[in-house]
Parts: structure tokens; C-alpha cells; sequence
């Protein structure tokens, strides 16, 4: 991908919490990196494959934490939180014209110069430590779990007041959707502009072949996904077919509220996963995330999204009360809700086309969002006197 000669003079200190996969912050990552031509990325923990590295780093160095060498990390890491505080803190990154952190939690509590610029892209502030600890805290089960929660109420108050310690670091706020906007505003009173992150909409295209009478669904099978909830509905709708893709820790549960009408594939290929999204009735997603990638990456393939109308996908997805609609909202993450949702699909189907889904997921280009962050890191060096005005 051609680099973006705005930057070719600019050296840049890219900050992301940790490495661990490939998945929606790493490609936030790998987009800011192909932006630059000289700077290096800070991580807690890489535990990418070189080939992945490359594809995230593009021909930016990466450098990482001591923790990142301790022995069997990646079975843990996760719970270093404090650990973590101090190690993002190490990294001397005040040599670079500017800062960019990438931060679900740690990132933007690096350390800078009153000369550097800092944009800080949330794509959340901490769950675990703010609106959601309780849900977190509270799901602590098994031998010690009063201990255990003592703790982690100990270890999360601690780190609140680092994370509030940080702010101050920050002179540019990017959330990543108009929910997250509002979490930071409610989490640290700063304002934030809303920059949505990339999805490869050039990876996802219109299929050839026709749609056929089925719906699917895609994501890691763990609790907030909500795919046992999905299977139970599908299997109160003996008529209509679901195919699920993917895997996790749900797995057991998805296979117990599936009936006959419900296939669970497993871990799918790419070319697996863009094919039904090519071919089937609607996606279904039935996460609140901050975001949501994959829901985009359906409405690329021409596919309608019957989704959560909260969090992200209430400003990807538009719901069929609108203008040019590309699926339906549903209000709660209960079987019922979802429902009324797949018969509104059912009955109103022929609205939904593949052209109006696909101009809306375009939206959401790599090339957008590149554009949309230049200019903010531009302005932000200006406001700190790094560059003319």
C-alpha cells in the first residue's frame, strides 16, 4: 500500500497496549504505521508471527516491554495489569516529532515532552475499570473467589487512579465511534473527536452467485457475543436455517441451545467467511461492541445486518426506519427481541439491497480513515507548535 507522503519527513512514536493476534486494533495499528515512513512502535507483549508482525509493522520497528520475556507470558499477561502501568511508562519515546498511542487501556499513558504531540485513538477506555468492573469482578467464581474479588476491587482501584493520572498526557482524544465519544467524555471530561476506525471493504465484495435462504453469523464465541442467545433464537424458528462461524469458550453453550435448523461450522477461512456473507438472507450480530467490524464487512458483501440497535453498530447499521436501510435493530439481547427482528427481516427483505449496503460499509474505507487522522495529527502538532501553521 502506497505510503502517505504527508509524513515522510515526520518520525512517529506509534503506542499500542500489546500485540497478542491480528485482529481490530492491530489493523488500527497497521493503517497508522503505513502512514509513516520513519518512527517505531512500542508494545507491551508481541506474540505475532513475523509474517504478522510485517503486515502490522509494515518496515517500522517494534519494540517491547521486558515483560514481554517473562517465562509462559502469553498465559497471562492479561492479569499484569499494575505490572503494565509501569512498563508503558519506560518506553522513552521522546525523541519523535509525535506520539500517536493506540489504547484499549494502557497506551496513552506513555510518557511525553511539552514539545510532542500525543493523539491518544481510544477504542475504549478500560471496561474492566470503569462502567463494567462489577460485571467483571462479580463473574469471579471458583475456590477463593471472595479473595479473589477483594483483590481485583484492590487492583482496579489502583489503576484508576493511574488511568486518571494519564489524561493530562493527552492533547488530542480519538474515539473511535460516538460511543466511545461519550465514554471518555463520562470517564475523563475530555472532549473527543470520532474517527471510525478501517475495515478492508476492498477485501469484501458483492458476490456473484445469489443469495439463499439462510442466516449467518461470525464472531469468537465468548460472553459478550451473545451466540448462545442467537442459537436459541434460531432453534424457537424451526423453519428458518443459521450457520455459525467461529469458535471459543461458548462453544458448549451454542451447541445446547442449537436445534436441527442451527450448523455450527467452527473456525472458518477467509474465503469461507466472505462467501456466506455473500450468499446469505442477513448477518446476525447481537454484540454491543464499541465498533464492530464485522457487521461493516457483511454490508460489503451486499449483506443486510440484523443487529444490537446500542453501541457501534447503532451508527454502522442503518435500520430499516431509515433512509436507504441496510438491517434491522433490535433493542435487547433476549431471544424475543431478536425475533421480532427476523420477522421484520422476513416480511420487509425486498427493501434491503446489495448496492445500499455495500455504499454504507464503503464509508468506513482504510483510505477514510487515513484522511480523517492525518489532518487530526496535523492540527494537533500545530496546536503544540511542532509544525507551521
Amino acid at each position: 500500500m502506497q505510503q502517505n507522503t504527508l509524513f515522510k519527513d515526520i518520525n512517529v512514536g506509534l503506542v499500542h497496549d500489546w500485540l497478542p493476534t491480528v485482529a481490530g486494533g492491530e489493523r488500527v495499528v497497521a493503517e497508522i504505521a503505513r502512514m509513516f515512513d520513519h518512527g517505531a512502535i512500542y508494545t507491551l507483549f508481541d506474540f505475532l508471527s513475523e509474517d504478522e508482525r510485517k503486515d502490522v509493522a509494515n518496515t517500522l520497528p517494534v519494540h517491547v516491554s521486558s515483560l514481554n520475556s517473562l517465562p509462559g507470558i502469553q498465559k497471562y499477561y492479561r492479569y499484569l495489569l499494575l505490572n503494565c502501568t509501569r512498563a508503558i511508562e519506560k518506553f522513552d519515546v521522546t525523541h519523535h516529532d509525535v506520539v500517536v498511542s493506540s489504547s484499549a487501556a494502557l497506551a496513552k499513558g506513555v510518557l511525553t515532552s511539552p514539545e510532542q504531540a500525543h493523539v491518544a485513538y481510544v477504542h475504549s477506555p478500560a471496561r474492566y475499570a470503569w462502567d463494567l468492573t462489577f460485571e467483571y469482578i462479580n463473574g469471579i467464581d471458583g475456590i477463593a473467589a471472595v479473595l479473589k474479588r477483594h483483590l481485583a476491587h484492590s487492583m482496579m482501584h489502583k489503576f484508576r487512579m493511574w488511568d486518571m493520572r494519564t489524561v493530562p498526557q493527552v492533547d488530542q482524544f480519538v474515539a473511535n465511534s460516538e460511543f466511545i465519544r461519550k465514554r471518555i467524555w463520562k470517564t475523563y471530561r475530555r472532549d473527543a473527536q470520532v474517527i471510525y476506525p478501517p475495515v478492508d471493504t476492498a477485501a469484501f465484495q458483492l458476490g456473484q452467485e445469489g443469495r439463499e435462504d439462510y442466516y449467518f453469523t461470525a464472531s469468537r464465541m465468548v460472553p459478550y457475543k451473545q451466540v448462545p442467545m442467537i442459537a436459541k433464537a434460531f432453534s424457537e424458528r424451526p423453519n428458518l436455517k443459521l450457520v455459525i462461524a467461529g469458535d471459543g469458550p461458548e462453544m458448549a453453550r451454542v451447541r445446547a441451545q442449537a436445534g436441527p435448523n442451527v450448523e455450527i461450522l467452527g473456525h472458518v477461512s477467509f474465503d469461507d467467511l466472505r462467501r456466506h456473507m455473500q450468499k446469505a438472507r442477513a448477518f446476525v450480530f447481537a454484540a454491543k461492541e464499541d465498533f464492530g467490524i464485522v457487521p461493516v464487512e457483511a454490508q460489503a458483501c451486499g449483506c443486510p445486518v440484523i443487529a444490537l440497535g446500542a453501541g457501534g453498530t447503532a451508527e454502522t447499521v442503518r435500520d430499516i426506519s431509515m433512509e436507504k436501510p441496510t438491517g434491522v435493530w433490535f433493542d435487547e439481547q433476549t431471544p424475543e427481541a431478536l425475533l421480532k427482528a427476523i420477522d421484520t427481516v422476513e416480511a420487509e427483505h425486498g427493501v434491503f439491497t446489495e448496492q445500499n449496503c455495500r455504499d454504507n460499509a464503503l464509508y468506513f474505507s482504510a483510505d477514510r480513515f487515513r484522511s480523517e487522522l492525518s489532518t487530526c495529527i496535523v492540527n494537533t502538532m500545530q496546536q503544540v507548535g511542532r509544525v507551521g501553521s
